[in-house]
């Protein structure tokens, strides 16, 4: 009779290697889900909205016109004396964000249909106030709008502005 003898073999055959590339999946799992909940709890923040954010050189906004800055979520005004009006981008009637409509000259809510003037005023639609306001600092001939302190308002009064 002939006699066979299996070669006995070192190191891991496939079933355990397959166990070990299972708990090296699980670990990786794990560890990914722990980092994304701990990005996730962490603060964000804010790129400029919520505090001192530079609008640019007084120079560069001429009398007349109207400029959104996204990074603030606010419009600024430059009105024909020249002083200075920034806007909040959000609608006081539900709180949509309007953008400024070069060809009506106005901003209009595409919600509700809320119109206002370039001074922020209601001019039609369900909004039961104008635009809220932020103050504006000039320092050095440029222009900084306190996005973190929004003014309520019921009217336009020429105070609301800043001059250079």
């Amino acid at each position: 009779m002939i006699e066979t003898t299996l070669p006995e073999t070192t190191g891991t055959n496939r079933r355990q290697f397959v166990g070990y590339a299972w708990a090296v999946a699980f670990v990786a799992l794990v560890a990914e889900t722990f980092v994304a909940v701990v990005r996730f709890l962490r603060p964000v923040k804010a790129a400029g909205f919520g505090g001192l954010v530079r609008a640019g050189k007084a120079d560069e906004f001429s009398p007349g016109s109207v400029h959104t800055i996204q990074e603030g979520r606010f419009h600024l005004v430059r009105l024909e004396d020249g002083s200075f009006l920034a806007m909040w981008q959000r609608c006081t009637h539900l709180g949509c964000s309007v953008p400024w409509k070069a060809d009506e000259n106005q901003f209009h809510c595409p919600c509700h249909g809320s119109l206002f003037d370039k001074k922020g005023l209601v001019v039609g639609g369900p909004a039961p106030r104008p635009l809220d306001f932020f103050p504006i600092e000039i320092k050095d001939g440029e222009v900084f709008v306190d996005t973190g302190k929004p003014v309520t308002r019921t009217v336009f009064d020429q105070s609301q502005t800043t001059t250079v």
